[in-house]
């Protein structure tokens, strides 16, 4: 790979991760918010670094290694050594810088959910008083949380509200309401899930609100008791534009 060409590399590296982090919210795909900045700061800095190299070939002697020395060395000292070749596995670095310009990936989905490592839920020990809103919002984890291990089975009966992704289960009645969570960045995913009944699954990927009560099961309050909601209404919503996070319900589409 010629000087040219590693200069482009540079710059388009940088254009690319400076598209996916201040210019639109493509970064938010692959890892938190939290990093955004840093994801900026590495895209000027790799433009910077192909404008300096660029720059650096239009001074004088920059072939230094070719002017004022002897040609008549021995032409057998140079024969295997020209380090100036790059393997040409090299150019496939032009794909990911290219990708984040042209296509980037998808955020991750029910593929990743169906296959990620489940999310530990955490452990509580008290809870205080629900609100007597109807139907309740609640976030995956608040729910799987309450059904497990709130020992006074306040989930019982109480009509509750959550937002996430359609996660399909082959050819069973059932599917899961489907929330990816990252620590870092997307190569850590973990998926929450909340099991439907009742309600037909829609498409992989699409996002729903949905409505129901808990679909009893073992002894509530314990691990034994399914994560599992009876739905009784459900409703497409627009994908937010951080998926990586269990978040209240959103108003629905109309």
């Amino acid at each position: 790979m010629r000087r040219p060409l590693q200069v482009t590399l540079l710059v388009l590296s940088g254009l690319g991760l400076l598209h996916a982090s201040l210019f639109t919210d493509l970064c938010l795909r692959y890892v938190k918010p939290s990093m955004r900045p840093m994801l900026v700061v590495s895209g000027f800095l790799l433009i910077l670094l192909g404008i300096a190299e660029a720059w650096s070939r239009r001074k004088p002697g920059v072939d230094g290694d070719h002017m004022g020395h002897d040609h008549t060395e021995p032409a057998e000292e140079h024969v295997g050594h020209n380090h100036s070749k790059v393997p040409r596995v090299a150019w496939l670095l032009f794909l990911p810088a290219l990708s984040l310009l042209f296509y980037a990936p998808p955020a991750l989905g029910a593929y990743t959910a169906s296959r990620a490592a489940p999310k530990a839920v955490p452990q509580q020990d008290s809870f205080d008083p629900l609100p007597a809103t109807s139907p309740l919002p609640m976030t995956l984890t608040d729910f799987t949380t309450r059904v497990q291990q709130d020992r006074k089975g306040t989930i019982k009966g109480r009509t509750v509200q959550m937002t996430g992704f359609v996660t399909p289960d082959g050819g069973s009645t059932s599917w899961d309401l489907t929330r990816i969570m990252i620590s870092c960045c997307a190569a850590d995913a973990q998926s929450i899930k909340v099991r439907v009944y009742g309600i037909p699954a829609l498409a992989a990927n699409t996002w729903v609100t949905i409505t129901g009560t808990w679909h009893a099961g073992g002894t509530l309050g314990t691990s034994s008791a399914p994560a599992a909601l009876n739905g009784v209404t459900v409703e497409k919503v627009a994908k937010p534009v951080n998926a990586y996070q269990d978040a209240l319900p959103f108003p629905t589409s109309r």
